[in-house]
């Protein structure tokens, strides 16, 4: 099988991320959607899963119904972006929402031309999931090294607070909700968002790229959870971590994640979720279906 995948949520009853692979027309389409934890006092749409699920979900849902080979991403995610507003809109009517409680989501979605002796990646990214590509030479890329400018900003704040005593990952993300809440609402409204959002006000900023790969490239895709074997944790550099999950499994490796958030957490590590959701999809150039 030419790709493998896991997602898994932090907790037992939601999961935020999305992993959703689709092959037509030459084309395997290879998205990695990251919701972001909602900030809302309640859902207003899926009290089961909860507003973000049901964003990430409908979102990949839309994008599968307009697939096509000629369309361009951005295309298409405005297209599946619109659909995915106007249900929202139909289940909200009349209600007030707050901006802030409106769900948004990281995305990396990368498209893969299938053509004679190599194929050809289309790249397409919002947020901060990670993508990283080994190459037949075994060379390893990161694809999109973009750092989340937030992460510092959350960082200072809560290395504040260990400084003042507060280890709590509960009290300490009651402290910076009022934070979270004002970054979540400058991103619902961006002339040209970064992230995945219900109502962009002009063309997503997304970062883009396109490149030719040979047979036995490795590409793995995942969120900033699963992410964190090699960032913050350093267990793993990229090119280990590609290594690592092509020889032990996804399986394992999530195991280990686990293992070392529940460690971290009992000694009040610098993180605002003790742990995340996390999901990463394998793929190989060339490997049979």
């Amino acid at each position: 099988m030419p790709w493998t995948a896991i997602c898994e949520g932090a907790g037992k009853h939601r999961n935020e991320d999305l992993i959703a692979v689709h092959e037509h027309d030459s084309v395997t389409d290879i998205l990695v959607i990251d919701g972001a934890t909602s900030l809302a006092e309640r859902d207003y749409i899926d009290t089961e899963e909860g507003d973000v699920a049901w964003f990430a979900r409908r979102f990949a849902a839309e994008l599968h119904k307009v697939l096509g080979p000629d369309a361009t991403q951005d295309t298409l995610v405005r297209r599946a972006m619109d659909a995915t507003r106007a249900a929202w809109l139909a289940h909200t009517e009349n209600t007030e929402i707050p901006r802030y409680a409106h769900p948004i989501a990281a995305l990396s979605w990368t498209r893969v031309f299938h053509h004679a002796g190599l194929d050809e990646l289309h790249l397409y990214c919002l947020g901060d999931c990670k993508t990283l590509l080994r190459g037949a030479d075994g060379q390893v890329r990161d694809l999109d090294p973009w750092i989340n400018p937030q992460e510092g900003v959350l960082q200072r704040e809560i290395g504040a607070m260990l400084a003042k005593g507060v280890s709590d990952p509960a009290e300490r993300r009651a402290l910076l909700t009022p934070l979270l809440r004002r970054r979540r609402e400058e991103q619902n409204i961006a002339l040209e968002p970064s992230i995945l959002c219900l109502q962009p006000q002009g063309p997503f900023a997304a970062r883009k790229s396109v490149l030719r790969v040979e047979t036995g490239t490795a590409l793995l895709s995942m969120t900033d959870g699963f992410y964190r074997l090699s960032d913050p944790y350093e267990l793993y550099s990229p090119a280990q971590l590609v290594e690592a999950c092509t020889t032990r499994g996804l399986d394992a490796m999530l195991s280990e994640l686990r293992a070392t958030e529940a460690a971290s957490a009992a000694k009040g590590g610098l993180m605002v979720k003790a742990a995340d959701d996390a999901a990463a999809v394998l793929w190989i150039s060339g490997a049979a279906a």
